[in-house]
C-alpha cells in the first residue's frame, strides 16, 4: 500500500509544472506576477519555461506593468497597510529607481496606486493624499523617468487611469455626491420644509460615479457618461482605441455590461440586463467582443469567462469563452499583445492558454493568488536587447 501511495504521488509531481529560475537573459514574451507572499515579483519567460524571482526588501509587491520597450517593470512597494511608494526597475532587479518626488507633503501621507505606463512614456497613476486627516485621490502623471507629479483631475475622488492603446487618451473613473432621493433608483428630490421650531434634517448624500476622459496633453477633458444614478467601473479600451466597454451598477453588486465611443456627447449602449456580478471585464485582440469573468450570469453561479457580443442582449447571446476547457471560477482573463495566448486565474491557480492548440499550462505554484498577470508588450524584443 506504501508504495502504490508513493508512486501515485510521484506521478502527481511528475504531472506539475516545473520551472527553473534563471539567470539567463530572458527571451519573452514575459509574463509579470506577484506571488502569493507578495514578497516577490516573479518573471514568467514563455520562451525557455522559466523564470526570474525579483525581491525589494522586506515590503509589500504588487508589480503593475512594463515600459514600453518591455526592459523594465513598474510596480509599487508598502509596508503593510501604508501607502505605496511607485518605483521600477530592470528585469534583473537592477537599477532600482523611485518615480515620484513630491516635497508638499511627508513621507507616509501620500502614495500611489494602480499606475499605467502609456506606449508613449507617460506613467498615470492614482495620487493618494491625507490633508488634516482628509484622504483625497486624483489622476496625476509623471514622464518615463519619473519625476514631480502633474494632475489631470481636480476634484479629489478619482480612480482607476488607463491609457488608449496609442497613448493619445486616458479614461478614470470619477465620483461625486448626490442628494439620495425616494430610493436608490430615483433622483433627488425636493428636501420638505421642517415644521416650525425644528432644525432641517440634513440630505442623505450617495456617491456615485461616471466615466471621464482627457488627452493626454491635458487640453481636452470632458465625461465620457453621465449616468443620472448608480456608479461605473472597470474602463477598458478596446484593442482599436474606439470603443470603452465598462461595467454600470445602479446599486451595489447588480451589474451590467455597457460600451461607449470615445468621444464627447456619445451615447452608450447596454449589453447585458439581467443584474450579475462581474469580477472582471477585458476585450478580444479584434475588438469584435468583450470577455466578462462574470458570476451569477444566465443563471449559472460560478464566475466563468463569458463572451459578450457587441449587438443584442448578452442576457440571451452571450456564449461561455473556452467552454470546452472548463476554467471553473475564473478571473482576470489577459491576452497577449499578438492575441494568441490568454493567462487567466482559475480557483486561484494562474493558467496559460494557447488559443491555438488549446493547450493549458499551469504555472508555478509561486504564481497562485488573486491579482492579475501583466504582458511585456509588443516592443520587447527580449532583454538582451535592452541597454
Amino acid at each position: 500500500m506504501m508504495k502504490r501511495f508513493f508512486l501515485l504521488a510521484l506521478m502527481l509531481l511528475m504531472a506539475l509544472p516545473v520551472m527553473a529560475q534563471t539567470e539567463l537573459p530572458l527571451t519573452g514574451p514575459l509574463l509579470a506576477i506577484n506571488t502569493v507572499e507578495q514578497d516577490a515579483i516573479v518573471l514568467y519567460d514563455m520562451a525557455n519555461d522559466s523564470y526570474r524571482e525579483l525581491r525589494f526588501g522586506n515590503r509589500d509587491h504588487h508589480v503593475w506593468d512594463f515600459s514600453p520597450d518591455g526592459c523594465r517593470v513598474l510596480f509599487t512597494l508598502a509596508d503593510g497597510t501604508d501607502l505605496a511608494t511607485l518605483y521600477s526597475a530592470k528585469l534583473d532587479g537592477s537599477d532600482q529607481q523611485a518615480m515620484v518626488t513630491y516635497n508638499d507633503a511627508p513621507a507616509g501621507e501620500w502614495g500611489v496606486w494602480e499606475p499605467d505606463w502609456s506606449p508613449t512614456g507617460q506613467i498615470a497613476f492614482t495620487m493618494i493624499r491625507f490633508d488634516g486627516g482628509e484622504r483625497t485621490t486624483h489622476i496625476a502623471w509623471v514622464p518615463a523617468e519619473g519625476g514631480i507629479p502633474e494632475f489631470f483631475s481636480v476634484t479629489g475622488s478619482e480612480y482607476t487611469p488607463i491609457w488608449s492603446p496609442n497613448g493619445d487618451w486616458l479614461v478614470y473613473v470619477s465620483y461625486s455626491e448626490r442628494v439620495a432621493g425616494a430610493n436608490v433608483f430615483a433622483t433627488a428630490v425636493p428636501t420638505s420644509e421642517p415644521a416650525p421650531g425644528q432644525e432641517p434634517t440634513p440630505p442623505t448624500m450617495l456617491t456615485e460615479a461616471d466615466l471621464w476622459v482627457v488627452s493626454a496633453d491635458g487640453e481636452t477633458k470632458y465625461a465620457l457618461t453621465t449616468f443620472p444614478t448608480g456608479s461605473v467601473s472597470m474602463p477598458r479600451w478596446s484593442p482599436d482605441g474606439e470603443l470603452v466597454g465598462f461595467i454600470f451598477s445602479p446599486s451595489g453588486n447588480n451589474d451590467t455590461v455597457w460600451m461607449i465611443a470615445n468621444q464627447a456627447n456619445s451615447i452608450p449602449t447596454q449589453l447585458s440586463f439581467q443584474w450579475h456580478l462581474a469580477l472582471d471585464l477585458t476585450w478580444l485582440p479584434d475588438s469584435t467582443a468583450m470577455i466578462g469573468a462574470l458570476r451569477d450570469f444566465k443563471g449559472i453561479t460560478p464566475n466563468l469567462l463569458w463572451q459578450v457580443p457587441l449587438v443584442g442582449s448578452a442576457d440571451d447571446v452571450a456564449t461561455q469563452y473556452l467552454q470546452d476547457l472548463s476554467l471553473s471560477h475564473a478571473d482576470y482573463p489577459r491576452f497577449s499583445p499578438d492575441g494568441r495566448y490568454l493567462v487567466t486565474r482559475s480557483a486561484y491557480e494562474l493558467l496559460l492558454v494557447d488559443l491555438q492548440t488549446r493547450q493549458v499550462t499551469r504555472l508555478n505554484e509561486r504564481t497562485l493568488g488573486n491579482t492579475p498577470a501583466v504582458w511585456s508588450p509588443t516592443a520587447f524584443a527580449g532583454e538582451s536587447a535592452c541597454d
